[in-house]
């Protein structure tokens, strides 16, 4: 097992664009740290960085206590594994488990040591001589994971590997990677594009938007204060309510919209009065809002939003509403609702709003309300 650490990692392509712009930050020995943002943003630059599959352009690259930017990839201890499965289609899985190890020339008895520990942390015993044309998607998963495995590296890079898979065989290879990694205490980077995925899987989750770092840390400090405005509509789903306006003070605190509705906000404490007449982003998450015949305190300010699409999905109901002229979504368990096009009273507790800056869109950290 080993630490890695980035320093000020720079990737720059010949024709100028830049991939990754200045990553610094350090996976500590045994962590399971996820690399998640859209598609485009760099983050299977930055895994393939660490991989030595893409060269450096500037900064420094440490796995343990070694400078790796010029060591081959053979030579840096790491195991890979891809989103496509590369797997070998004419070998068995048992060939498949133990090739990377006959290259390296182990002894028989030790190879067939590794693949059998191997096959029986993954449930592969009974396939071991089926080729991976003869196997589903997620068994191919397994065996792909099982060729990381077998090599006993100091780092596994885990690279979109769950995103060929369908949704039930997602959730359940993600139960068996946190499984595997609390099983082997192995340091893991995992590359994905679904926030849900990051949020269970990451010990610590690193967010990336266009090769920038948006905001490290762990998943329910990025949900409950996101550094920025991406990150706060990142993570999350459905994804954070938006409301742009001027902070206005007329009793109680009001965003005036630039539409000319005024969403009210409740009390004002004179942390607020700092950000009276600028221009500001509110958001507020979905289960932060309620139907405003909830029993809530009198101060929770009240609004009117029209209901447009109703999305139950089991255990809880998606309502699509439009207020002031924008979407908004609010999440509540089930629960009798009225038909489609009527108005609906929402209220919210104003504790809950998130506040960031209209222009550099970074988090302003101010409290509303009291009890």
């Amino acid at each position: 097992m080993a630490s890695v650490r980035l320093d000020n990692i720079r990737k720059v392509y010949d024709n100028g664009h830049v991939a990754i712009s200045g990553a610094s930050f350090e996976v500590v020995d045994g962590e399971l740290l996820v690399l998640v943002g859209p598609s485009g943003c760099g983050k299977s630059t930055l895994l393939r960085m660490i991989a030595g599959l893409e060269t450096i352009s500037a900064g420094t690259l440490t796995i343990g206590s070694r400078v790796v930017n010029d060591v081959a990839p053979k030579d840096r201890d790491i195991a890979m594994v891809f989103q496509n499965y590369a797997l070998y289609p004419h070998m068995s899985v048992a060939e498949n488990l133990a090739f990377s190890l006959r290259l390296r020339r182990q002894p028989r008895a030790e190879i067939g040591r590794r693949v059998n520990v191997v096959a029986s942390m993954l449930g592969l015993e009974g396939m071991l001589e089926r080729r991976p044309g003869q196997l589903s998607g997620g068994q191919r998963q397994r065996v792909a994971l099982g060729r990381a495995l077998v090599r006993e590296p100091s780092v596994f890079l885990l690279d979109e590997p769950l995103s060929n898979l369908d949704a039930r065989l997602r959730l359940s290879m993600r139960v068996e990677i946190a499984r595997l990694h609390r099983r082997l205490g192995t340091t893991m980077i995992y590359v994905t594009h679904d926030q849900v995925e990051a949020m269970t899987l990451g010990q610590r989750i690193v967010v990336l938007r266009a090769g920038e770092i948006q905001q490290i840390d762990t998943p329910m400090a990025l949900y409950e204060y996101p550094a920025n405005i991406f990150v706060a509509g990142f993570i999350g789903s459905p994804a954070m309510n938006m409301f742009r306006g001027r902070l206005r003070l007329d009793g109680e605190a009001c965003l005036a919209l630039e539409d000319g509705f005024v969403m009210p906000l409740g009390p004002a404490p004179e942390a607020l009065h700092e950000l009276l007449d600028r221009e500001i982003v509110i958001g507020l998450r979905p289960e932060d809002l309620q139907p405003g015949d909830a029993d809530a305190p009198a101060w929770w300010p009240r609004l009117q939003a029209q209901l447009e699409v109703v999305e139950p999905v089991g255990n809880e109901i998606f309502l699509n509403l439009r207020y002031a002229g924008s979407g908004l979504v609010l999440r509540t368990p089930p629960r009798a609702l009225p038909e489609s096009g009527a108005m609906m009273t929402l209220t919210f507790d104003p504790r809950q709003l998130h506040f960031f800056e209209a222009e550099n869109e970074r988090r302003i950290e101010v409290g509303l309300g009291s009890d």
